[in-house]
């Protein structure tokens, strides 16, 4: 009877063990840049900030770029128009600093 709680203990080591680093890649696959378009993107992905950015509808996404968020967004509304929000890592861009980005 001993043995099958330490078996039991060795199969919970295992299975976390296995799922640690899905958890961790999950966690690392959230987008650090979330942003809305005015209008729907024309294609389904830009490169802005050396990142890929994802977009579907007027939804753009990409993980996160060395370089400051308003040089993202304004590299962005070169490849694809006017920027409507823009969220770095759930923090969005001031009035004013989504104006000059759109300027």
């Amino acid at each position: 009877m001993t043995r099958l709680p330490a078996l039991a203990i060795s199969a919970a080591l295992a299975l976390s063990a296995a799922l640690a680093p899905a958890a961790l890649q999950a966690r690392s696959a959230a987008p650090w840049f979330t942003v809305e378009l005015a209008q729907p993107a024309s294609e389904g992905r830009a490169i802005a900030g050396g990142v890929v950015f994802r977009c579907e509808g007027t939804t753009c996404t990409a993980p996160r770029s060395g370089d400051r968020p308003l040089r993202v967004c304004s590299e962005l509304r070169r490849e694809m128009g006017t920027i409507a929000s823009f969220n770095a890592n759930g923090s969005p861009l001031s009035e004013d600093q989504l104006a000059r980005c759109n300027g």
